[in-house]
């Protein structure tokens, strides 16, 4: 199974619900392929911001690896699961789809814990280290839901 992360600029939410992710499968022996991209070209080649990397290594997560790229047309046929951070996101990437299978791939994070209501993942950009703290939690979360919720596919694949 493979699966994308995105938010704008692939540096803070995206970068840290990968490594969240690939992190809990690699412990868990599933077979899942986790990447990240950003709906906007703002920080292509850079690393994650220093407050996710900061962040995600409290939680025993190493981010320090990571480099931003943009979101790209292929990456729907490239991925069975397209995971965006908040609403605005989840338009970009729609406004890229060719086909309703492609569509169908894309859904909000949050969505995994709170299906259809729109509850998203806020960019802790312009705070402090506190609102890392709280974007990885909430990531954490989710991505422990999906797993739960996608371990019995997982093992059949």
């Amino acid at each position: 199974m493979k699966i994308l992360m995105v938010c704008l600029g692939n540096i803070c939410r995206s970068p840290m619900a990968e490594g969240i992710l690939s992190h809990k499968a690699t412990s868990l022996h599933l077979p899942v392929t986790v990447d990240s991209a950003g709906t906007g070209n703002y920080h292509v080649g850079e690393s994650p911001d220093d407050r996710a990397i900061a962040t995600a290594g409290k939680f025993g997560v190493d981010i320090s690896g990571q480099q931003a790229r943009q979101f790209t047309v292929e990456d729907f046929d490239r991925f069975d699961h397209i995971f965006v951070m908040d609403t605005s996101n989840r338009r970009n990437v729609l406004q890229l789809a060719e086909r309703e299978e492609h569509r169908a791939k894309v859904r909000l994070m949050m969505d995994v814990l709170y299906p259809n209501e729109e509850m998203e993942v806020p960019d802790p950009w312009f705070g402090g280290q506190e609102g890392f703290v709280r974007v990885f939690e909430m990531l954490d979360t989710a991505c422990d839901r999906f797993l739960t919720d996608a371990k019995d596919q997982l093992k059949r694949s």
